[in-house]
């Protein structure tokens, strides 16, 4: 049930002019020079493994990696773009790019986040946009406020989110790009703009009307596109049983539940692939929502295990169907980047065998 203001939508253009919600209106110099120039090899009509599940990659360190110098290759040695290696030799069908408000050098802001979205337009890759709703990383140990909505009263926070996604999917329609999928937040059992969305224990404070903000606007631009709600320990069921009830119980609207899944300790993925697995099929049937894994990754030295983790989901997939698809995080990153990322699927530039499943993925008719 929609219990909101619908004011909320009708404003959002208007309050665009009043509040600074994304990068600058052109694309810093420094994004435009990473870029390559994919927009004359790849045509349009580029043929890709599409077949409605996405096995997804989310990229959004890509540009500011291709700035800092890093290169990709092809299994013949040859420098390659990293989207069409990722679609040709890894079996990625799909992309996932998350957005900043108002991010230091333009990474990851709208501008960024356009560029990168034509990337995997030219290559047929469906789109899903994660917003944060923060002016960098937004997940279950941080969730800013955008600084410039600081001072934002209640009804200012929800015209603000909604003008924020109404600017982004609407520059993302107008380039001609269908989104697939949105995120209204990113990793949120903690909520999100906190201290106003904060959720603990059985208060779900302003949550609610953020997120129902966020809904709407991006309904507004992509009608059929499905909201997901996501958290993050894909195999925790008591998590999971106690946010989406505090959602349920706050009437929150979503289409989707989305699951980050990271196994920790790493020793241990078996077993908790096995309880993300259930998990999954418990939360379906409870709260009659599709699932979709949109984060997951494991140590870059376990690439068989992560190829076997990744073959067992896939598995499950065609015996029950009982989720929507997989987006790896961030694999084109070299390990230790940004100061200790270890989840990569590359090494020396080149994609090692972690993601081979999907590359060998033939569903089930």
């Amino acid at each position: 049930m929609n219990k909101f203001p619908s004011r909320i939508l009708s404003s959002a253009r208007d309050f665009l002019a009043s509040i600074a919600v994304c990068g600058a209106a052109i694309a810093p110099a420094h994004m435009e020079a990473a870029a390559p120039s994919v927009l004359a090899e790849f045509p349009s009509d580029s043929v890709v493994n599409y077949h409605g599940f996405p096995l997804g990659a989310d990229v959004g360190w890509l540009t500011e990696l291709e700035a800092g110098g890093e290169k990709f290759f092809d299994s013949e040695g040859n420098q390659a773009d990293c989207m069409r290696l990722l679609k040709e030799e890894c079996g990625v069908n799909a992309i996932r790019l998350r957005v900043w408000v108002n991010p230091e050098g333009g990474w990851n802001g709208k501008e960024d986040v356009l560029l990168k979205s034509r990337r995997a337009q030219q290559l047929n890759l469906p789109l899903m946009i994660d917003f944060h709703f923060s002016d960098s990383w937004a997940d279950p140990s941080q969730q800013r406020m955008p600084k410039a909505w600081e001072e934002y009263s209640l009804p200012q926070l929800t015209e603000a989110v909604a003008a924020h996604v109404t600017d982004v999917l609407s520059a993302l329609k107008e380039a001609g790009i269908d989104v697939k999928w949105v995120q209204v937040g990113n990793e949120v059992p903690n909520g999100m703009m906190l201290p106003a969305g904060a959720v603990k224990d059985q208060d779900a404070h302003h949550f609610p009307e953020l997120f129902e903000a966020g809904y709407k606007a991006s309904k507004a631009v992509y009608p059929d596109t499905p909201v997901i709600l996501h958290i993050d320990r894909g195999n925790n069921e008591e998590l999971y049983t106690w946010f989406f009830d505090l959602m349920e119980k706050n009437n929150v609207n979503y289409d989707m539940m989305g699951m980050s899944f990271y196994p920790w300790p790493y020793d241990k993925w078996e077993e908790q692939t096995d309880e993300l697995i259930a998990n999954i099929k418990r939360v379906k049937e409870r709260y009659g929502k599709p699932v979709m894994i949109c984060e997951i990754g494991l140590h870059y030295d376990m690439d068989r295990e992560c190829a076997e983790m990744l073959t067992r989901l896939l598995d499950e997939y065609k015996a029950s169907k009982s989720f929507e698809g997989i987006f790896y995080w961030e694999p084109e990153a070299p390990a230790g980047y940004n100061g200790g990322y270890d989840k990569s699927c590359f090494k020396e530039g080149r994609p090692t065998k972690a993601l081979s499943p999907f590359k060998n993925f033939k569903p089930n008719n």
